[in-house]
């Protein structure tokens, strides 16, 4: 199995984010965008993990970190005008979902 660099670093770039966003969101009192970046962060770390090591698995946790990914995008998105942590939140989950879909599909 070809162990994918750009799902490595999307993945962890989003875990990046997202722990800073939660961060941020705590003080904002956004609980949706907390819960979800998250869950986001800790799948993105497991998908960089498995990708990194050429897990059986792969494929499986893709398609979920992809899931995760669009839903933290979707809801950091709703206050991207107002905290350019979640401004960037959703754009690191975009493009990760992206990634993951793309390797999910092989």
């Amino acid at each position: 199995m070809e162990i994918s660099n750009n799902c490595i670093e999307a993945c962890l770039e989003c875990v990046i984010t997202c722990e800073s966003c939660s961060t941020d969101c705590v003080a904002n009192g956004n609980k949706e965008c907390i819960l979800l970046c998250r869950d986001c962060a800790d799948v993105c770390a497991l998908c960089a993990r498995f990708e990194a090591r050429g897990s059986q698995f792969c494929a499986s946790l893709h398609a979920l970190c992809a899931e995760i990914c669009r839903a933290c995008s979707s809801e950091c998105a709703k206050h991207a005008m107002h905290h350019a942590s979640c401004k960037a939140c959703a754009e690191a989950c975009r493009k990760c979902a992206a990634v993951c879909e793309e390797l999910s599909a092989v």
